[in-house]
């Protein structure tokens, strides 16, 4: 696999955010480019602020099918093949409960919910933009987000990739936590009340009950629970049908899971039948070019490697690329 990178290094007297993104081009047509990561709260050596969605066809309603009334029944009896349910997805989209996240909060943890002239945002914007191109080009929509080792940052990274695929009118995305082990989303967005996302994945619970709405483009199924056998979630019957029956009601035209590194347990592939490639986030002060080789290794002939993010990475070429007061 040929790797995609990029990134903005330090200038002289230019105090440079200790997240930084590098980008291979990938391999199936998703033509990645550089991008900028914020800070990163959690790291001891810095003491700056962090730095922080997607684009989906608009809902349609499903023709309803041709019927006949039976009088003896008191029912319709559909004229062809019984249809599958029809939704109408912006009804759906409609029933999930508003979501209001603090702004102060976002940018503490280096998120981006409005487009500005920070170059880590813009950065994201660029990612947004490259892997809608490669979607296109493929038919995919169902991209997992994951990582060789823990702490290299792919929950920030899914975060802001999915802020940036919302911030376009008119479009859908939904963004899942499914990372069952280590849930991160609701901390990062600053959610004390998420419910247990395992009531969803068996089937316990409606979509309506988990996900939650933030502005009209973006769904957010966060999980407020860790899950004790979490592989066995992934594998059972009952997720599968879970995540396809919230691609029908929602119709996302992009779909980001925030899954657990792949190194570490078999999570990602338990999942693939419900994923049409993986973007891989890699730590420039911590992943080795082993790690990359074996999540390529991991990944080849089971689920297309659409490229790769750097994070942490630095390049003083890229520094001249931002906009700022001369």
């Amino acid at each position: 696999m040929t790797s995609f990178v990029a990134a903005l290094l330090q200038e002289p007297g230019v105090w440079m955010p200790k997240h930084s993104m590098l980008m291979s081009r990938p391999v199936n047509g998703a033509d990645m480019e550089f991008g900028v990561m914020p800070a990163d709260k959690s790291d001891p050596r810095q003491g700056g602020k962090h730095l922080g969605v997607s684009v989906f066809r608009p809902g349609h309603v499903i023709e309803q099918p041709r019927s006949a009334l039976d009088l003896d029944a008191g029912r319709d009896v559909f004229t062809g093949l019984a249809p599958t349910p029809y939704f109408n997805p912006s009804k759906v989209w409609e029933s999930l409960g508003p979501l209001s996240l603090s702004a102060k909060h976002l940018a503490g943890n280096g998120l981006f919910p409005q487009s500005g002239s920070d170059p880590a945002a813009a950065a994201f914007d660029v990612l947004r933009t490259r892997l809608l191109h490669g979607l296109a080009d493929k038919g995919w929509r169902r991209i997992a987000v994951t990582s060789p080792t823990h702490g290299c940052g792919k929950s920030f990274v899914a975060t802001n990739l999915a802020l940036s695929l919302a911030r376009r009118p008119g479009s859908r995305t939904a963004l899942i936590d499914l990372d069952l082990r280590r849930p991160r989303l609701a901390d990062l967005l600053g959610v004390p009340d998420a419910a247990p996302l395992e009531e969803f994945l068996s089937g316990d619970q409606p979509l309506e009950a988990q996900f939650r709405r933030f502005g009209r483009t973006l769904a957010l199924g966060m999980n407020g629970e860790a899950v004790e056998h979490a592989s066995e979630r992934l594998h059972n019957p009952d997720t599968v049908m879970a995540l396809d029956a919230m691609l029908e009601q929602l119709d996302p035209e992009v779909v980001l899971y925030d899954m657990p590194p792949a190194l570490v347990g078999d999570d990602v592939l338990a999942l693939a039948p419900c994923i049409d490639a993986v973007l891989l986030v890699t730590d420039g002060t911590r992943t080795s070019p082993e790690d990359i080789r074996a999540c390529e290794r991991l990944f080849e002939g089971r689920l297309p490697l659409m490229g790769v993010v750097l994070n942490r990475a630095q390049d003083r070429k890229a520094a001249q690329y931002r906009y700022g007061k001369d």
